[in-house]
């Protein structure tokens, strides 16, 4: 398994967020399938509301906070760095929408991590082929990690 290096970088005031060594594992698994077999770098910050706005804004022109957002690192050809990029994940979306869909928080969590790691890998979900392709390996690898596909929408009661 490739292992990863994270810089974590907590600007939120949200008072849960996982623990360095499960976004750790999280990464690494979402890494297991990349071809090189050497550390692969990557910064996690995690922020409130008004940063990833901000950030959504300036680099998607949405002016709305998001769950994850992903800045893959593309190095001139002639620097060999494994710096896979950034991922900013904001911590009250991360959580509203854990309640929402009626998930647990860490899986939700999970789920987020694994997904910006797989778009800093080059997956996307522009194209249905794509999405599916995305999703099937998203849900491959929460599975692996004892977390439930994140896709099921779990009926509400009437």
């Amino acid at each position: 398994m490739t292992a990863a290096i994270i810089d974590l970088q907590i600007a939120s005031e949200h008072p849960r967020s996982p623990s360095p060594s499960q976004f750790k594992q999280w990464v690494e698994s979402a890494l297991q399938n990349t071809i090189k077999d050497e550390e692969q770098e990557l910064t996690i910050r995690i922020v409130d509301e008004k940063e990833s706005q901000s950030l959504n804004k300036q680099y998607r022109d949405k002016d709305k906070p998001t769950n994850v957002l992903s800045f893959p690192f593309e190095a001139p050809p002639q620097i060999d760095l494994n710096l896979l990029g950034d991922l900013v994940i904001c911590a009250p979306i991360v959580s509203n929408e854990a309640i929402e869909q009626k998930k647990s928080e860490i899986s939700h969590w999970a789920h987020m991590v694994v997904h910006g790691t797989l778009h800093l890998q080059g997956y996307d979900h522009f194209e249905n082929d794509e999405a599916e392709a995305m999703e099937a390996l998203e849900i491959e690898i929460l599975t692996t990690l004892g977390f439930p596909n994140p896709y099921l929408i779990e009926e509400k009661d009437n």
